[in-house]
């Protein structure tokens, strides 16, 4: 039974709904007698607070309450630690202490009658302290850095891991490269701004949060108070963009929370730009070393990948920052080793394509360089040093669909045409340069439920307790739904962001279709067999018989096999029993399944860069992603989640840096004038396309995912392009004007 309706182009479901105003996010929940909440943020990077000049504030036309750690409830802050959170150390207590930890950490709350008054009192209030002078740079510290505690528990993050002897071949290869890379801060600047609207009733909480993890916000928020978990009900219908930085549940949560409790009526508090420079998490500044070494004829025979990542002093935060090197090439000799720096800031969190992204940016760059010194074409070199399995692992490849991805992308974006010799092509005076590079990011598969209903209408409702930030869940996941079902998508009804509803996980890592998904399409199949027991148990003396292995369903209809009667709809079976049939379902990946493949989307990116020699300003002309991510439910939906993250990859390739100021830790850039990020006038020529691709193994949908991995290969294959026009190898992110003018 099918409907063919899985892989076809479907515009958003929630499309007019978001132009047209329709669509709720978090700070459009407004209740009545709401209240507004801003937070006084630390202007000190360390130390603690010595006075708080709350009296005269209080006085202040509007004003409700002054909150700080002086007046703020003692909460319970119980154990919880969701998957998303750092495994090692303890988040943030806000207002519990006069500790100062870093730069903008929440000290106060002001809460008003209107956001006027509220902003107002906020800016006006004192707050002093004996401060020191915090340590915000990792240059110079990765002597002191530390094996993070996670890794030794086993992860994906291991600190060392390795074959061979990587060193010694090294030292004896023919052809070598060594070299650092330094990728900075970044952060997140989604177009929502972090909103929370909290309101009590009794010991029962409400939090209209943007979130992208209400399961996960409702158990923190239960443990901060000490309430039960039924107690809170977290609602997101929408997410506004978010890149990971909604994934945790951040202070400014359990604020809005206290806030509408101690005033006795909803608040709404919504974070400024500013404050999300500090207070929501960043991608982590790293600074890495790979050294290859090869034979004359280009084969691989060392490979180190040494990587150091920044964290903040309270909480351990890591990511897979080497953990390509290990299986993306072949190699007999492989050495990796991960570092965390602590820092006096706040802890960092995932950010498209966490880890993957800095650290194939390293890899890729000393892989295009390695091509240079051999006199061998990029592609080339990759392609004799592709792996038959993953040798990290020693697994089989569920699929690997690498090569044929460059081959694609490279007839498509006219490869054969570039000339191999730095800084030889041109377009009048302009200087261009074609660059490329892999990516790949690990096909994730969490455990998730989900809740099909079959109504007396002839319609459907699904739930489950995910997010959407915008790549079009609602649309894709409608989509499974009516395929399994066998309805139209018009039949079917998709609901998500509420805590209430069948658990599902974090809406990040690349996995919500593979998930979230296939948790769906089985709920879908486990409502279809309620159906057929109700039918058959309805009608035993009917042509059904007495067992539902002998009945089918074709296009949302029940039938006796080999009948060639209409059957029986979804809705006449509702209607005969009673009312509504609901199934749950929950899915997870097969261990067995697990231990024997390594899963993981791969892609090659290409990149045209020009670069004008007199100024110095580069622009990215053209640029073609082809990815081999399984099965693609939705082409349209896919293009435009691959699209956005290599616009993303510009970004981190020539513009995205915060500057922290070494005095004090301030964001110096923290505002949308400094903080560059791009726009449509530095959009080029965008494609993306992808190779057919069979992957049974991971997932009954037989999906892989695509959030991530359009970012990852983005900034690498821009860098390499850059030094094909030039001739300069830039080994910084983000690249700069100063660094083209160089003599």
């Amino acid at each position: 039974m099918t409907t063919n309706v899985i892989g076809q182009p479907l515009p958003r479901i929630d499309g007019r709904a978001k132009v047209s105003g329709g669509a709720r996010y978090a700070a459009d929940f407004n209740q009545k007698g709401q209240a507004y909440a801003v937070i006084v943020s630390a202007t000190a990077g360390l130390g603690r607070i010595t006075e708080i000049g709350a009296e005269a504030v209080s006085a202040m036309p509007g004003v409700i309450a002054v909150i700080s750690h002086l007046n703020a409830p003692r909460l319970a802050y119980g154990e919880h630690k969701g998957s998303i959170d750092p495994a090692i150390g303890e988040r943030l207590h806000v207002l519990q202490d006069d500790k100062v930890r870093f730069w903008g950490q929440p000290v106060a709350i002001v809460v008003a009658d209107t956001l006027d008054h509220a902003e107002r009192a906020a800016a006006a209030l004192n707050v002093a302290y004996a401060a020191e002078r915090p340590v915000v740079n990792p240059t110079g510290l990765l002597a002191s850095a530390v094996v993070p505690e996670a890794t030794k528990r086993g992860g994906r993050a291991d600190a060392d891991a390795g074959r061979g002897d990587a060193d010694a071949a090294l030292a004896s290869a023919e052809v070598k490269v060594d070299e650092s890379y330094d990728i900075a801060r970044q952060n997140h600047n989604p177009m929502e701004p972090h909103a929370t609207v909290a309101a009590w009733d009794g010991d029962r909480l409400t939090l209209w949060s943007k979130s992208q993890y209400v399961i996960n916000e409702q158990a923190e928020i239960a443990a901060i108070f000490g309430l039960p978990v039924k107690n809170v009900q977290v609602i997101c219908p929408f997410v506004g963009g978010a890149f990971g930085t909604s994934l945790r549940t951040w202070p400014h949560v359990t604020l809005a929370a206290i806030a509408a409790r101690q005033v006795g009526r909803p608040v709404k508090l919504v974070l400024t730009r500013k404050q999300m420079f500090f207070t929501t998490g960043h991608r982590p500044r790293t600074l890495q070393r790979i050294a290859l070494g090869a034979a004359s004829d280009g084969k691989l025979k060392s490979l180190i990948h040494e990587g150091y990542g920044e964290t903040s002093r309270y909480e351990e935060f890591i990511e897979a920052l080497t953990s390509v090197s290990g299986f993306l090439y072949s190699c007999p000799n492989v050495r990796t080793r991960y570092r965390l720096v602590k820092l006096d800031t706040g802890t960092p969190t995932y950010m498209r394509g966490p880890g993957e992204a800095s650290g194939v940016f390293a890899l890729e760059c000393a892989v295009d360089e390695l091509s240079y010194k051999l006199g061998l074409d990029p592609i080339e070199l990759r392609r004799l040093n592709e792996p038959e399995i993953d040798e990290a692992e020693e697994k089989l490849f569920s699929s690997r669909s690498l090569m044929k991805c460059y081959d694609a992308g490279a007839e498509r974006f006219g490869w054969s045409k570039r000339d191999p010799k730095p800084r030889s092509m041109r377009d009048g005076r302009l200087l261009i340069g074609m660059g490329v590079a892999s990516a790949s990011y690990p096909a994730f598969h969490a455990p998730s439920s989900a809740l099909a209903r079959l109504l007396p209408d002839g319609t459907a409702e699904i739930e489950v307790a995910a997010s959407d930030m915008g790549p079009g869940t609602y649309t894709s996941m409608t989509q499974v739904a009516a395929e399994t079902l066998g309805l139209p998508v018009e039949n079917v009804r998709f609901s998500l962001g509420r805590s209430d509803y069948p658990p599902a996980p974090s809406h990040g890592g690349s996995w919500t279709m593979a998930s979230v998904g296939s948790a769906i399409r089985a709920a879908c199949i486990a409502v279809q067999e309620e159906a057929a027991r109700r039918a058959v148990a309805d009608q035993r003396s009917s042509v059904f018989g007495e067992s539902i292995d002998g009945v089918m369903w074709e296009e949302g209809r029940l039938r006796r096999r080999g009948d060639t009667a209409p059957g029986q709809a979804y809705g006449d079976i509702a209607a005969s029993a009673g009312g509504a049939i609901e199934a749950s379902a929950s899915t997870k990946r097969d261990p067995d399944v697990a231990g024997k493949y390594s899963m993981h989307a791969f892609g090659a990116v290409f990149a045209e860069v020009a670069v004008d020699p007199d100024v110095g300003t580069i622009r990215v002309r053209r640029a073609i992603g082809t990815y081999g991510a399984g099965r693609i439910i939705n082409p349209r939906l896919a293009a435009s989640q691959c699209v956005g993250g290599m616009v993303g990859g510009i970004g981190m390739a020539l513009m995205e840096r915060t500057v922290l100021d070494t005095r004090d830790g301030r964001p110096v850039n923290a505002h949308m004038a400094d903080y560059l990020v791009p726009v449509n006038l530095d959009i080029p020529d965008i494609e993306a396309h992808f190779v057919n691709e069979v992957d049974p193994h991971v997932n009954a949908l037989g999906v892989k995912g695509l959030g991530e991995i359009a970012l990852v290969g983005m900034a690498p294959a821009i860098a390499n392009a850059v030094f094909h026009a030039t001739g300069i190898r830039v080994r910084t992110l983000p690249i700069r004007i100063e660094d083209m003018l160089v003599s």
